[in-house]
């Protein structure tokens, strides 16, 4: 199976705008988030899916945000417990190869050593830079 989606859970402002940013690239991007309201944060120029539904159930990883075929996962919830979570799914249930996780607290990433899954920590790291590692690590 190929791997070709990029799948963004949480449409706060950070998740929005990664969202935004890699669909303007040219990239197959779906983003999930509980709220569908949420979803207004997105730009005009957003060409992805947006699926309302809460990405801790496996059913809806599956059916609704394909998780088999995501190259990449980026979680930017507001809970880093939540992403905490959804984290390790992506990565010991589905194996989806690039995992980014959004912790508010920096001693969370202990939590994810001796893994592949990566920190993203808003406060030190702005859209730019995560472009910037996404860009350098990956194949466009």
């Amino acid at each position: 199976m190929k791997r070709n989606k990029t799948v963004v859970i949480g449409s706060g402002r950070l998740g929005a705008n990664i969202a935004a940013k890699l669909s303007d690239l040219g990239n197959d991007v779906l983003i999930i988030d509980k709220d569908g309201s949420s979803f207004r944060k997105l730009s005009e120029t957003f060409s992805g899916y947006d699926v309302v539904g809460d990405a801790t159930d496996l059913g809806i990883l599956e059916n609704e945000a394909f998780i088999k075929e995501a190259k990449e996962v980026i979680i930017t919830t507001d809970s880093d417990n939540v992403n905490l979570f959804i984290a390790h799914i992506c990565f010991f249930i589905y194996d989806v190869p690039n995992i980014y996780v959004r912790f508010s607290d920096t001693d969370k990433g202990k939590l994810i050593e001796h893994t592949t899954i990566r920190a993203i920590y808003p406060f030190i790291l702005s859209i730019e830079d995560f472009m910037e590692k996404r860009v350098g690590g990956i194949e466009l």
